[in-house]
């Protein structure tokens, strides 16, 4: 139960808390970050998958509750960024390798991808309540 207890704080409660907060900002846009795992769920995942799922759901309600503040939410696949470091470093190269050669753009994602869709949502002011699934086709494998 403390790893559940854990997941759900660093990856639901805590985002999901201080955006939740009344604010004196009324323009702007707020972007989420879920992951695949909410519509891909794996094996050893429910928690993970749960949380993601919950993040989605959070971003669509507070587009509506925080209106006229535009409020997303991205969905990342595999992405080579310094959480992967806790690997060791051959497991690492060896899973990037393996995932890159399954999806169909023929790499993992990096924190730019991601970046890049936060900073379109940003731009973008017809975009709120949205999900967009950053990676790299896994989702059509």
């Amino acid at each position: 139960m403390e790893d559940v207890r854990s997941t759900m704080e660093g990856k639901f409660w805590a985002p999901g808390a201080s955006l939740a907060r009344p604010t004196s900002v009324r323009a702007g846009s707020l972007t989420l970050v879920s992951g695949f795992l909410s519509v891909r769920p794996r094996p050893n995942s429910a928690i993970v998958s749960a949380a993601n799922g919950a993040l989605e759901s959070l971003a669509r309600a507070l587009a509506l509750e925080l209106a006229p503040v535009r409020v997303n939410a991205v969905s990342p696949g595999v992405i080579d960024t310094p959480i992967r470091a806790a690997m060791p470093e051959e497991a690492r190269r060896d899973m990037l390798a393996k995932t890159a050669a399954a999806l169909p753009v023929g790499r993992v994602g990096v924190g730019e991808d991601i970046a890049r869709q936060i900073l379109s949502f940003m731009t973008i002011g017809f975009a709120t309540g949205s999900v967009v699934y950053i990676d790299g086709g896994a989702l059509v494998i």
